[in-house]
């Protein structure tokens, strides 16, 4: 496999530096002069992928180094950009930040290496003059064999004050100024939690975008950043993305895709069609019941918080999804799913609403970040994914808290014996009970594709 898709890295020396707005600019801009764009979010991040694939027109994938591997994130990249004319690849954090403290893992900066991007550094210049200076060079000298081609100064004050900065940097040899973004010039982006609301054509419609796109046009250089994005070098990766066997008859999955429940990795999605499984998606909050003839249900994440009333109202497919999960067939919940097979939530206004209860504890809401970060998960038996002693790898971020542990009776058990990136202790998860499994964990099983065959095994009865 072989790619010479141009690519440009997007990062910024921190969080809140405006690297979103940023990356949707230019992916705007760029598709107003009619390439075609291909994104990726570095990270483990399901809310800014639905933003770049609104502005891109297609998918956006997640590129993480510490959740699939180098050899994983390069095969995806030549996977997704076959088509396209440029790829732009946000950042995540700061540029160096990732999963750990003393190493690229995770990083900006290590897939910025590994697909062998120039990086534009997006600086909050407000209250900066020469002092940009110092804070780029630090940046570029960092990791001496990171290329750092540009610099975007956001939320300037004045087109004297970015002209001041673009002569700072010159005067010390520095990576250019390639764009001096003003405050208020890009459209403001509604947030929730510590990241963005997921996107849609009523938040993100075709004015927002128009104008992020203009904003880039008229306060960078676009030409220039292109420039920049030619200069990535021939990508190469022995092998395709997957390696499928010999079809067998296609596995239908019901899969939960509505308001309440979206967030999917498309690579993971991806990845079950290519070993033969049909995808029929269905909506527990309007539907009023499950579509025939499915082997599997998939239940992801999202914001049954938020549908909780009209989820608990919908009896019917209540019912629907309680008998499919008590006839043995295979259903998966992670994070919002889990709490749809929970007893119930108990939201923020501490009013309780009914869910299917397959899961013998119920969850509720809390108004603080209940957990957050990667966590490598050995099974310690044999379930969905795998055998005992298989591992995969994801992340964990939600504000909700399971009010019991489903394992007290005896009569479900925990699969998972999980690792927080940051922390030695093992803790008990994955609760799995038959062919039903449920975890408050986003796994990335794509990269993992022994799990991805064992799962449709399963689905089949082979298992």
């Amino acid at each position: 496999m072989i790619s010479s898709c141009p690519r440009i890295v997007v990062a910024g020396a921190h969080s809140g530096v405006g690297k979103t707005s940023v990356t949707l600019g230019l992916v705007a801009a760029l598709r107003q002069r009619g390439l075609r764009v291909q994104a990726f979010k570095v990270g483990p991040d399901y809310l800014d992928p639905t933003y770049l694939a609104l502005a891109s027109g297609r998918p956006c994938y997640n590129v993480d180094g510490w959740m699939t591997g180098r050899e994983y994130i390069r095969r995806l990249f030549i996977h997704a950009s076959a088509d396209a004319d440029i790829a732009v690849i946000e950042g995540v954090m700061g540029l160096f930040d990732g999963a750990d403290s003393d190493t690229l893992a995770g990083s900006t900066a290590e897939a910025a290496l590994w697909l062998d991007a120039e990086v534009l550094l997006v600086v909050n210049v407000h209250g900066l003059a020469r002092s940009i200076a110092a804070l780029v060079k630090g940046y570029a000298e960092f990791e001496p064999e990171l290329k750092l081609g540009g610099v975007i100064a956001n939320h300037c004050g004045s087109e004297r004050h970015g002209t001041g900065l673009a002569e700072a940097l010159a005067s010390s040899r520095l990576p250019e100024l390639v764009g001096a973004v003003p405050r208020g010039a890009l459209p403001r982006l509604p947030s929730r939690h510590l990241g963005l609301v997921t996107a849609d054509g009523t938040l993100l419609d075709a004015t927002i975008l128009n104008g992020l796109g203009d904003a880039l046009e008229r306060h960078a250089s676009v030409d220039r950043i292109i420039e920049k994005a030619g200069s990535a070098g021939e990508l190469k990766e022995a092998g395709p993305l997957w390696k499928p066997r010999v079809s067998e008859r296609s596995v239908k999955i019901g899969l939960a895709y509505d308001r309440a429940f979206h967030f999917y990795y498309p690579d993971n999605l991806e990845a079950l069609e290519a070993y033969g499984c049909e995808l029929v998606h269905f909506s527990p909050l309007s539907d009023e019941a499950l579509p025939t003839e499915l082997d599997a249900i998939y239940l992801g994440g999202g914001y049954p918080e938020e549908f909780a009333e009209p989820l608990a109202g919908n009896a019917t497919m209540l019912d629907s999804v309680r008998r499919f999960a008590e006839s043995g067939k295979p259903v998966y919940a992670e994070c919002g799913g889990l709490m749809y097979l929970s007893e119930g939530i108990e939201t923020l206004d501490r009013k309780r609403h009914k869910l299917v209860g397959l899961l013998p504890a119920a969850t509720r809401m809390l108004d603080r970040l209940k957990s957050l970060g990667y966590v490598e998960v050995t099974l310690a038996r044999d379930s969905l994914f795998g055998i005992k002693g298989s591992q995969l790898r994801g992340h964990e971020f939600h504000y909700s808290e399971l009010t019991g542990d489903p394992t007290v009776e005896g009569e479900w058990t925990a699969s998972y014996r999980a690792v927080h990136r940051r922390s030695d202790a093992a803790v008990a998860e994955g609760f799995q009970r038959g062919n039903v499994l449920a975890s408050y964990f986003h796994l990335h099983f794509a990269s993992r594709p022994e799990a991805v065959e064992h799962l449709v095994a399963v689905c089949r009865g082979q298992r």
